[in-house]
């Protein structure tokens, strides 16, 4: 099991998060309050927020766009992984990636098994690396975010976190634990 690295410093990373959906508004927004909430209760910064429908293109500019921009580390993309003809988030970003981060997906719906049984194999969750931004894509629901985040995600944007993390890869100056495994 992992654990924390008392000597090495928190680093505030600052993230973006993405809501995927043809029916919700920022004001109705659940999904991405939870993971604002969360974020930030790690001691991460909001970088920016928006809102687009399902549709590949438009999510992939958003997307490109905040991978562009080097004032953010971090994507978090709830919605559109499912298997509806709306459901377009994997086709939409993995050809973005430099690396996929096929273990996350793995890891969200062995959690998941454990709170939804067999649905989670209706689970599309990717991730991967872009231009040195990772992003994180996760089901809709504000229930599937907080899995996400609490159970797969904020360890991996925490310097302390051992044996290693993702913030050597966005913050490639940043003191971090992956350089020692002790």
């Amino acid at each position: 099991m992992g654990h924390v690295h008392d000597k090495v410093p928190f680093r505030a990373l600052d993230i973006a998060v993405l809501t995927v959906s043809d029916t919700r508004s920022l004001e109705t927004d659940s999904s991405g309050d939870t993971l604002q909430l969360r974020l930030q209760e790690a001691g991460h910064r909001l970088a920016d927020r928006a809102l687009v429908p399902d549709d590949i293109y438009q999510l992939r500019a958003r997307v490109s766009h905040w991978i562009a921009d080097p004032g953010v580390q971090v994507v978090l993309v709830t919605g559109g992984t499912g298997f509806t003809a709306r459901d377009n988030t994997p086709e939409a970003l993995a050809p973005l990636f430099d690396k996929a981060i096929e273990g996350y997906g793995e890891l969200f719906r062995a959690i998941s098994y454990q709170e939804i049984g067999t649905s989670t194999m209706q689970s599309r969750a990717i991730a991967g690396v872009a231009n040195r931004t990772v992003i994180f894509c996760m089901p809709g629901s504000p229930r599937a975010c907080a899995t996400a985040w609490d159970r797969c995600i904020v360890e991996q944007l925490d310097a302390r976190h051992r044996p290693c993390n993702f913030v050597e890869m966005v913050l490639p100056k940043a003191e971090t634990a992956c350089g020692s495994r002790s």
